[in-house]
């Protein structure tokens, strides 16, 4: 059961949060971090991801310090990553940490909560780790009986509560550096993009993400009438390059500009926050959206929509299972070249987004992200 007494430590100097997921994960942690800066303004705020996440990170003010986990390290031999992880648990170690907040669900974040030695390690009290060895690493853990009815914000908000602080700002967000956005304006300009503009990023790692290319190429052809030139993205996957290709052979009318494998995340960053409007499907892209305050229309298909719909009230979801009947998420095979978004018309799509474009747009639609 869940540790139920509050923490009430002095104030912490040093603090370590780990999470080890996905690049839209990452989004979803920064109201944890804007939070604790905001209630500890003279801490240290680490934290620990995957290698390849820390982009999402990288620029983010409140951050001192990014630890990483390479994945490839079990690739390299036992000895040589029972070497790295040795490694790095003796820089974490070395920091001093106050308080770590894991807020990971794998046995290497409960492993490196015990060994941080911190007076206070809050973790989730997730129902497969009820184990003697996940007490251990814990002294606090924090329900999760609700989760399945919160969006993952809400659910990793919820690590804070006891501490006992005040939750005053829910938003994501998502930094980038003035060279990321000197770098992505270059892009466009070579384009020649000069003024407002629309990005879609119509991939997926997962193709049972994936709205059809031939719709795609429509709302495209539809977005014509806007008179703003639309901008493709795209990681630099191969497959992903490829669809975005077939998307732009498929347009009857102005062709897309193709930015494709072509942005750094951060930079990408740039070129969504300078965006009109962005269209995408369910991706960290779409979470970089939701952060940056830019307008958005998300497609889904059979992912848990309560979890990962994008966090912002400037955005819009079509979402497949109100058009056709979708296969449970925890049973979908990922690897499946099945499209479950096909579902989706292209009316309600294109409706939306004119939607967005048709409202005024203010003088100042964000705060600066750098």
């Amino acid at each position: 059961m869940p540790t139920r007494h509050d923490v009430t430590p002095a104030v912490p100097r040093k603090i370590l949060l780990i999470k080890l997921r996905h690049h839209g994960d990452m989004i979803l942690t920064t109201p944890v971090i804007n939070n604790l800066r905001q209630h500890y303004p003279a801490a240290e705020i680490d934290v620990l991801l995957y290698q390849e996440t820390a982009p999402m990170l990288a620029h983010h003010p409140a951050i001192a310090h990014i630890h990483v986990v390479d994945r490839q390290w079990k690739k390299q031999g036992l000895l040589r990553q029972l070497k790295q992880e040795y490694a790095l648990a003796q820089t974490l170690r070395a920091r001093h940490y106050d308080l770590v907040i894991n807020l990971a669900d794998q046995w290497r974040s409960a492993i490196v909560a015990l060994l941080s030695v911190a007076a206070q390690r809050i973790g989730f009290d997730y129902t497969k780790r009820r184990s003697f060895l996940w007490r251990l690493a814990h002294n606090h853990l924090v329900t999760t009986a609700n989760h399945a009815r919160l969006h993952t914000v809400e659910q990793n908000l919820s690590i804070l509560d006891p501490l006992n602080l005040a939750i005053t700002d829910r938003r994501s967000s998502m930094y980038y550096a003035a060279a990321d956005k000197a770098s992505g304006e270059t892009k466009l300009c070579e384009q020649g993009v000069t003024g407002d503009y629309i990005v879609i990023q119509p991939t997926s790692r997962w193709l049972y993400k994936c709205w059809d290319d031939a719709k795609m190429a429509q709302l495209i052809d539809g977005l014509a009438s806007s008179r703003l030139p639309v901008v493709l993205t795209a990681a630099p996957d191969e497959h992903e390059r490829q669809m975005v290709a077939h998307i732009i052979s498929l347009c009857r009318g102005v062709k897309p500009i193709n930015l494709a494998g072509q942005l750094s995340l951060a930079q990408l960053a740039a070129v969504i926050d300078g965006a009109r409007l962005f269209i995408g499907v369910d991706s960290a892209p779409m979470h970089m959206a939701a952060a940056l305050n830019t307008p958005c229309v998300a497609l889904f298909g059979p992912t848990k929509l309560q979890h990962w719909r994008p966090w912002s009230e400037k955005s819009t979801v079509l979402w497949a299972g109100d058009y056709a009947e979708l296969p449970d998420p925890d049973t979908i095979d990922t690897q499946t070249r099945q499209r479950y978004l096909s579902a989706i018309p292209l009316e309600p799509v294109l409706a939306a987004a004119m939607s967005y474009l048709s409202a005024p747009m203010p003088a100042a639609r964000r705060e600066s992200a750098p």
